[in-house]
């Protein structure tokens, strides 16, 4: 494994999530949170979880980048695209889920289902540009 690399990894791909969140649930669904606001916690109460919130998208991108690791030595971009599709759609359970337990509109959980999506292939075409693994010492 190499470890620069994966630190690399790990740090843009903790950015990559962090910024895509932000557009996604502060900028291009504001106006479904506010339509929904009675189900969501208080802007004051987010905040001060906020750092519960980096925590879960570092842990999304550790994991993610450590399995990446076992496939990388022989991956093409189309394994690291179909790597974060397939993660895409693992993690894409708890939307749906949510969609069950909490009484929120299907179009929410649509658009967390697609975004996840998004940003897990965006996790994908980031592994592979970024972590590669050691080279083989010479003999």
């Amino acid at each position: 494994m190499n470890i620069p690399r994966l630190l690399l990894a790990i740090v843009i791909g903790f950015i990559v999530i962090f910024g895509t969140d932000f557009l996604i649930h502060g900028k291009l669904m504001a106006p479904d949170y506010q339509a929904t606001q009675q189900l969501w916690r208080t802007d004051a109460e987010m905040r001060a979880r906020f750092v519960w919130m980096m925590g879960a998208q570092l842990l999304t991108t550790v994991a993610f980048l450590l399995l990446w690791t076992r496939w990388a030595p022989t991956a093409r971009l189309g394994c690291a695209l179909g790597f974060g599709f397939l993660m895409g759609l693992f993690s894409g359970v708890w939307p749906i889920v949510l969609y069950v337990v909490l009484p929120m509109p299907g179009s929410i959980a649509l658009k967390w289902f697609f975004a996840g999506l998004v940003q897990c292939l965006l996790l994908g075409l980031v592994a592979f540009l970024i972590y590669k693994p050691k080279e083989p010492a010479a003999a």
